[in-house]
């Protein structure tokens, strides 16, 4: 896992298309803006993990 210290207004470009911008950033809770091919889908992981309940969501170790 990377961990990366970025700053309100920084963007990540994770390849194919994504890119992540860190929109705002208050107290522990940071709000991000996503862009990203339509046949990419993004998710929360609790959202993912109910439309895929069987497949297992990467974690650090």
């Amino acid at each position: 896992m990377q961990e990366l210290n970025i700053k309100v207004g920084d963007h990540l470009d994770l390849g194919e298309g994504v890119v992540v911008r860190v929109v705002a950033a208050q107290g522990s809770q940071i709000k991000l803006g996503i862009v990203a091919p339509k046949h990419v889908a993004v998710h929360r992981e609790e959202i993912y993990k109910r439309i895929n309940p069987d497949h297992r969501v990467a974690r650090a170790c």
